[in-house]
């Protein structure tokens, strides 16, 4: 079972995520931050994961500490329900349209970290919410995901719209890379592991 649960504890956040990779979209979210509480409602049921995300944070500074904690755990939950990532597809891509919008994601789970987030809207606000926290969002996703995520805004200038193609591909996308390949009997690597 691809099933994860794991908790982080700072002096800034109180995180806890419980996962599972081959669920049907169900998901509980409750960040204190509305906007991102939605894009990950969109991710989980885009994705077909199943999401719990309980977090609490020092909000009232800022929302960079909750947003990047949250895709920390969020990647150590990835990383763990992903196991040595035997029979995986390990790719993904999609483009999305929403409205106006257009965004594709492509990205890589062979484990090599490294994250792309080209927008240009990623220095605008959805209400309160500085849209360049996401960058640090997938960032953190990345890195303790162990995943090589590019995503671009093609085009789009309704600023909700373009977030939620850029959360809606990236959805797709992993969904696609954590499918299990009826034809990959091992790792998807020609090194032999990841």
């Amino acid at each position: 079972m691809r099933r994860v649960t794991k908790t982080r504890t700072t002096r800034e956040t109180d995180i806890s995520i419980a996962l599972n990779l081959d669920g049907t979209g169900v998901s509980n979210i409750s960040t204190g931050i509305g906007f991102l509480d939605h894009m990950l409602e969109l991710f989980a049921k885009h994705a077909l994961v199943d999401l719990d995300v309980q977090a609490t944070g020092d909000v009232h500074v800022d929302y960079h500490h909750t947003v990047e904690d949250i895709g920390l755990v969020l990647g150590m939950c990835i990383q763990e329900a992903l196991g040595d990532r035997k029979g995986i597809r390990r790719y993904g891509y999609f483009q999305l349209p929403m409205d106006e919008s257009l965004a594709e994601v492509a990205l890589d789970l062979g484990g090599r970290p490294f994250c792309v987030f080209i927008s240009t809207v990623k220095h605008e606000k959805v209400g309160g919410f500085d849209v360049k926290l996401l960058e640090e969002l997938f960032r953190a996703i990345s890195v303790e995901g162990r995943m090589n995520i590019h995503l671009r805004h093609i085009y789009g200038d309704e600023t909700h719209h373009v977030c939620e193609a850029i959360f809606k591909a990236f959805a797709r996308a992993f969904r696609m890379a954590v499918e299990k390949d009826p034809r990959e009997t091992g790792i998807p690597s020609s090194k032999g592991t990841i």
